[in-house]
């Protein structure tokens, strides 16, 4: 196939990226750069099946030849960038979105659109299932990230309805792994980094809210099944093993050997930042035969080498 990755200088993107071409594909990676980094896909750049273009589909664009499949993984992602960029992420949300789907339409590709747990805001149902309507504040400061993926999956079931496009979208819940910023503000890299200064991990609030994390490559995984498959109403990609973030600190604090311990900052919390998160995978292991496979020990062992490399590399 030939395929388009829109953020594919993303840190997932960018995975998808290699793992595309690991599978014989061509790939196009389309990315503005504003969150993503040339870094993610250097080692990609002499590779006669991958090429990248520097655009912001927020804008209308092409791509010469033929397309197979339209992947939409471009977004800001994280609390501080999106709440740093509440009107890109709302544009790319929504034009950015139309613009990929016009794209396939024009291919007659397949075409996946990455949404969110956030979909879902703070749930009042757990564990969360694709059922469910979410509880969200469309006007709080974490509107601009959860209601432009509550619009993008709206318009990417509009064009499918309406125009028969073959689309797919997947509901990723936290992802962690190499290729996240060291300033990326989530809980993941925040906690890497400071256990390997060796400084007390920032817990926000009393710790007792809950997150779910998987692996990046289990979460490639499932948009591969995904964007191989018939089915196109929304589907869950998460790991379903649920962590208090206090339950999670000790374990980073364990893995690093770090004795520095937790500092609580409890008015740190953002606004409608969700208690709980936890998916209930049922339809991927249904549909999909898909369940994670790498385990928390694993994957943040992998995680503290890439963060160990680019601490080096750092000025």
């Amino acid at each position: 196939m030939r395929v388009v990755i829109a953020g594919g200088a993303g840190f997932i993107g960018s995975h998808l990226c290699d793992r595309f071409i690991a599978d014989g594909h061509t790939v196009v990676a389309v990315d503005n750069l504003i969150t993503g980094s040339e870094n993610n896909i250097q080692h990609l750049v002499e590779r006669p099946a991958f090429s990248f273009i520097k655009h912001d589909i927020c804008e209308p664009f092409n791509v010469d030849g033929p397309v197979d499949l339209v992947l939409n993984f471009a977004s800001p992602a994280s609390p501080v960038d999106y709440l740093e960029l509440p009107l890109e992420t709302l544009m790319v949300g929504s034009y950015g979105t139309r613009n990929t789907l016009d794209l396939a339409c024009e291919k007659g590709a397949a075409y996946v659109l990455a949404s969110t747990s956030e979909v879902y805001g703070d749930p009042l149902v757990h564990p969360q299932h694709e059922g469910y309507y979410g509880n969200v504040n469309p006007i709080g400061p974490r509107s601009v990230y959860d209601e432009a993926k509550r619009f993008a999956e709206a318009l990417t079931m509009a064009y499918h309805t309406r125009f028969g496009l073959n689309t797919h979208i997947v509901r990723i819940f936290n992802t962690y792994g190499p290729r996240m910023r060291l300033n990326d503000g989530r809980v993941v890299p925040n906690f890497v980094d400071q256990a390997l200064r060796g400084e007390p991990l920032t817990v926000y609030g009393d710790g007792s809210q809950t997150r779910s994390f998987q692996y990046v490559s289990d979460l490639i995984e499932g948009v591969v099944r995904l964007a191989g498959s018939d089915y196109h109403l929304p589907v869950n990609i998460g790991n379903p093993n649920e962590l208090t973030i206090h339950e999670f600190a000790d374990v980073v604090n364990t893995l690093a050997d770090n004795p520095a311990g937790i500092v609580y900052v409890h008015d740190g919390r953002t606004r409608d930042d969700p208690q709980t998160r936890r998916p209930d995978i049922t339809l991927a292991a249904r549909i999909l035969g898909w369940e994670p496979r790498v385990s928390l020990h694993d994957g943040l062992a992998e995680t503290f080498a890439y963060f160990e490399e680019q601490r080096k590399r750092a000025p």
